[in-house]
């Protein structure tokens, strides 16, 4: 994993696949 946009410690793309992820193990 490249630390390159290190700005805020996550990106919007980030944060929007550990959403999807969280909200996947969830409905688990």
């Amino acid at each position: 994993m490249n630390m390159k946009n290190n700005k805020k410690g996550f990106t919007l793309i980030e944060l929007l696949v550990v959403i999807a992820i969280i909200g996947l193990l969830a409905t688990l």
